[in-house]
């Protein structure tokens, strides 16, 4: 395991924090040596108004949904893309927030989608799909796969002038090796001849939900409150740093995941106990992390970059604090990995786990084991 110091104290030195983009690439050059999958999943999601139950219900299961990922690849270099749309009249069209890693920043974005507007039955679909399939910044090779959900309860405008349209996006998807999967909600047989088509030259699947998206079934263990109680001493250790601006990000992400329903944050425990390379919080921004995987040394941080804790420090105070915050973290660590495959054991054997196909979370991972393996 891996030390923030090799001897007894931090091996300082004058590296600087690289750009973000060429951090992309390491990581990316990193994936393809190594030969482990990337996976990049995006949803395109209706949010009028009649889909609001259903994303309330993506609420709560999106760290399921990464969690299959995992379970079916453990090395799996996740990202993951959220693109919301309307109609023309409404507040937005097309709400899109792009292919990420930080998939603890997306559950953010998608806390924040709320159901509205609406109105006449078909909504903006062909710009949705065009926002998913040419807007993305989809990665090249044979080690990764490219999935897209359509998830909607009306059919796409076909009368808009100068609009794309579907059949020619869903080219340029198969074009980039990205397979197109549609889950409808509710029964609408229009929307169904429409699904069942983009599905069909997608390469995919479709699946027909209730409307309400299905009942999201938030099974309780033994084991939650444990995950959970330790999930907040390990993020006790986590050691915020950058623009204030970032330093405030991460808060709002602890905070956030501090706030949600236990099975949340369970759910979101064990994403972080069975991701190789873990990030306390994704997206960046912890110090006691950075200093860990190598990406920056402790001299690199500017001192208006420190929180206010560490800026009254020595340098030699510095790195014992966040060497004490490591090992404790990594100890943390131990005991929350064996709670979570106490808990896996506990759903799996309570049968909640089954791969059925009657709401919107199951249809998803259902279709992701499929087509991960």
């Amino acid at each position: 395991m891996r030390q923030i110091i090799r001897n007894t104290v931090f091996a300082l030195s004058t590296l600087v924090l690289a750009p973000a983009g060429a951090l992309a690439q390491q990581d990316q050059s990193a994936t393809e040596q190594t030969g482990s999958q990337q996976v990049q999943v995006a949803f395109v999601l209706d949010t009028t108004g009649s889909m609001a139950d259903l994303i309330e219900g993506a609420k709560q299961k999106i760290w399921s949904i990464a969690n299959t990922i995992l379970d079916v690849n453990p090395d799996a270099d996740i990202s993951m893309a959220l693109i919301g749309y309307r109609d023309r009249g409404d507040e937005y069209v097309v709400k899109p927030h792009p292919l990420t890693r930080d998939v603890q920043g997306l559950y953010s974005k998608l806390r924040r989608f709320n159901a509205d507007g609406g109105g006449d039955t078909p909504e903006s679909v062909n710009e949705a799909l065009d926002a998913a399939v040419r807007g993305q910044d989809w990665a090249e090779g044979d080690h990764v796969r490219r999935i897209i959900f359509l998830v909607g309860d009306a059919p796409p405008h076909m009368d808009y002038a100068n609009a794309p349209r579907y059949a020619e996006v869903i080219a340029a998807a198969r074009d980039k090796g990205i397979i197109v999967n549609t889950i409808q909600a509710g029964s609408d047989p229009e929307t169904r001849e429409y699904w069942q088509e983009m599905a069909r030259l997608g390469g995919g699947r479709y699946h027909p939900i209730p409307q309400d998206g299905g009942q999201v079934v938030q099974i309780q263990t033994p084991y939650d409150d444990q995950i959970n109680q330790i999930q907040l001493r390990i993020d006790a250790t986590v050691v915020p740093y950058g623009s204030s601006a970032k330093q405030s990000e991460l808060e709002d992400k602890i905070a956030e995941r501090a706030e949600a329903p236990a099975s949340v944050r369970a759910d979101n425990s064990s994403f972080y106990a069975k991701k190789t390379g873990r990030e306390v919080v994704t997206g960046g921004g912890d110090l006691v992390a950075a200093i860990d995987n190598g990406s920056i040394t402790l001299d690199g941080v500017a001192e208006a970059e420190l929180p206010p804790a560490l800026r009254g420090m020595s340098t030699e105070e510095r790195a014992a604090h966040l060497q004490q915050k490591l090992e404790e973290r990594r100890e943390l660590e131990t005991e929350l990995a064996g709670l979570v495959d106490k808990r896996d054991t506990f759903i799996a054997e309570q049968g909640a786990d089954a791969d059925d196909q009657s709401s919107f979370d199951k249809s998803v991972r259902v279709l992701l084991k499929e087509q991960l393996n």
